[in-house]
């Protein structure tokens, strides 16, 4: 690899040679301004604006406009006159702990190279005590006529260094957070920690830029005249979302799904994937679909229970048949309990005979047996009522 920049790192009195490389390469499919007529190229002219012609880049120098609009000219000799201690130089001030270090003000990364035999020494020297220590070197270096802030740091067996923005040059993020109170139930947490785990985590080095290998594919495609522009299938939109609980849900049945993992099933009452539906009852919009929470020490699917059904015709008609059977025993021994005379309890044992008859089959039967014992007790208690009208009085005897 080219470097960029040849220097030394000051570590205290100890001087590191090293040479800057660039540690990240942009992949980004560049294209050309052209012509739509007739597809020629355009290009960018540099011209004075005071003559009208075009200069050269070797006739081209820096200036710094003032207020006024006047400019004052900027030679690289009076920048290199400076009194600049890091002009050639990468000075470490301080070791932090790396989560110190915030990540907005990363910026381009280098890899440190040891230049020459005589480096190669107090290189590895910084290299370990940087990973004995598990901290980062904050430096100073001046880089493409400017000063930088920069971090060391130890990738595999190379010192990196990341360029660091100033903290004058972090934007504070005010207005951005949303300004109405929100709070979040302890429920809608359990169910994003549920997603974050299904989620689980990713090797980064089997990322990849599939836009990138989309347009290469159209570029070779269109060069080789067999190039047909086919109309992207887009996802059918789906509606507001309404309850963020059910879509926390359906995200965790989407992840789990998208690897493979056998969904969990739902216990007795809790909807399933057949259960969803709007939480207003309407057609269409957002999904609805109850947690479901598996129950202890049961497997397999449990049959949902009805809710809101209709009883069938066959219990309906035994229960008919039921009470309008009882219904008549029932008047049967109240009117015995009440008449004591035996040719009113025969009618009412000879009414509920009937109307049990003429209720329904069985149970009819029934209120016929239990009328009819009701009129021999009471046959009985006729009888023994004539025997008392047959007994003579009996007279009082006078002293």
């Amino acid at each position: 690899m080219r470097s960029i920049w040849n220097g030394a790192i000051s570590f205290g009195l100890v001087s590191i040679p090293i040479k800057l490389v660039n540690a990240t390469e942009s992949h980004s499919i560049s294209f050309r301004q052209i012509h739509l007529a007739d597809g020629g190229r355009i290009r960018y002219r540099k011209v004075c604006e005071l003559d009208g012609e075009e200069v050269s880049g070797a006739e081209i120098g820096k200036g710094y406009e003032e207020a006024d609009g006047s400019v004052i000219p900027i030679t690289d000799e009076d920048l290199a006159q400076l009194p600049l201690a890091t002009a050639k130089t990468i000075e470490i001030m301080s070791f932090v702990p790396a989560e110190e270090i915030d990540p907005l003000q990363m910026d381009a990364a280098y890899y440190l190279a040891a230049n020459g035999a005589t480096a190669a020494k107090p290189y590895t020297l910084l290299r370990e005590a940087l990973k004995r220590s598990r901290k980062v070197a904050i430096a100073k270096y001046a880089l493409r006529g400017r000063e930088r802030l920069g971090m060391l740091r130890v990738v595999d067996d190379v010192i990196a260094m990341h360029g660091l923005l100033w903290p004058d040059e972090i934007r504070a993020p005010e207005g951005v957070a949303p300004d109405e109170k929100v709070s979040v139930r302890d429920a809608e947490l359990d169910l994003a920690d549920a997603l974050m785990a299904t989620l689980g985590e990713v090797e980064m080095a089997s990322l990849h830029d599939d836009y990138r290998d989309a347009v290469e594919a159209m570029i070779a495609a269109k060069a080789g005249g067999a190039f047909e522009p086919v109309e992207a299938a887009g996802e059918p939109a789906g509606g507001q979302v309404i309850d963020l609980m059910a879509a926390l849900e359906k995200s965790v049945r989407a992840a789990k799904a998208s690897r493979g993992e056998a969904e969990d099933e739902p216990a007795d009452g809790a909807g399933g994937t057949g259960g969803t539906g709007r939480a207003d009852g309407g057609d269409g919009g957002a999904e609805v679909t109850p947690i479901r929470r598996p129950a202890a020490g049961r497997k397999g699917t449990a049959a949902p229970k009805a809710v809101g059904g209709k009883k069938s015709t066959a219990t309906s008609a035994r229960k008919t048949a039921s009470a309008t059977a009882s219904a008549p025993a029932k008047r049967a021994t109240k009117s015995t309990t009440k008449t004591s005379g035996g040719a009113a309890s025969a009618r009412a044992g000879s009414g509920a005979g009937s109307g049990a008859g003429s209720g329904a089959g069985k149970k009819a039967a029934s209120a016929k047996s239990t009328a009819s014992k009701s009129s021999t007790a009471k046959g009985s208690s006729a009888a023994a009522a004539k025997k008392t009208k047959a007994a003579p009085p009996r007279r009082k005897t006078s002293a």
